[in-house]
C-alpha cells in the first residue's frame, strides 16, 4: 500500500519503511472516510489473508486518483485517510483472527487455563496501533501480551536471535541439532 501511495515522495515519510509510513500518516488521518470490507469474513477459521484487502485498497486508490484528476505516483490529498483506513482494516482483521485462535486454543486445552500468553513479533508488532489493539484483546481475555521492543521487530533474523536470548534466560539452552524437532508448516 505504501508503495502504491508513493509514500517515499511524501515529505514526512521519504526515509521511512512502508509500514512505518502508513502508521505515521494514519495518526492524523480519518479512518472513517474510507471503509474496506474485511477479508475472509465468510470463513470461520483462524487464517489470515490480506490479498483481498490489498485489491480493495488498490481499487479505492485508483478511484481517488480519478476523482482528484491525478496520475499514479502523484500524492493523493486524502493519503492520510487512506493510511488510517488501511491500518484500521488490517488491525480489525488481525484482532478477529487472533481472537478466534485464542478461543480455539482455550476450547481445545492447547493453552493453560491461567497465565496464557499471546506472543506477537515481526514487523506487525512494531505498529503501535496494532499493538494497542492486541493489548486490549489480551487484557479482555486474561492473556498476557509479549512483544519484543519495536526496534527488534523489523527482521526475522532478529526475531530468531531474540528467541535464542529468551531460551538462554529461561535456562533452556541452545539447540545444536534440529534432529527430533517436530514441526508443521501450517
Amino acid at each position: 500500500v505504501a508503495r502504491r501511495l508513493s509514500l517515499r515522495k511524501h515529505s514526512e515519510c521519504h526515509s521511512m519503511a512502508g509500514g512505518k509510513a502508513i502508521e505515521h500518516l494514519a495518526q492524523t488521518g480519518n479512518q472513517d472516510l474510507l471503509t474496506f470490507r474485511l477479508p475472509m469474513q465468510q470463513y470461520r477459521n483462524c487464517d489470515f489473508s490480506f490479498s483481498g484487502l490489498q485489491n480493495l485498497v488498490h481499487n479505492a486508490i485508483v478511484q481517488k486518483e480519478k476523482e482528484e484528476g491525478i496520475q499514479e505516483g502523484e500524492m493523493l490529498s486524502c493519503v492520510k485517510d487512506v493510511a488510517a483506513a488501511v491500518q484500521h482494516a488490517v488491525t480489525v482483521h488481525i484482532i478477529q483472527r487472533t481472537y478466534r485462535a485464542m478461543l480455539f486454543c482455550i476450547k481445545n486445552s492447547i493453552l493453560p487455563s491461567k497465565n496464557a500468553t499471546l506472543v506477537v513479533s515481526g514487523g506487525v508488532a512494531s505498529n503501535q496501533y496494532i499493538r494497542k489493539a492486541l493489548q486490549n484483546l489480551a487484557d479482555a481475555n486474561d492473556f498476557a501480551l509479549l512483544c519484543p521492543p519495536p526496534r527488534l521487530c523489523t527482521d526475522n533474523g532478529i526475531m530468531i536471535a531474540w528467541n535464542g536470548i529468551e531460551r538462554l534466560r529461561a535456562g533452556l539452552g541452545v539447540l545444536h541439532s534440529t534432529a527430533g524437532i517436530c514441526y508443521e508448516p501450517r
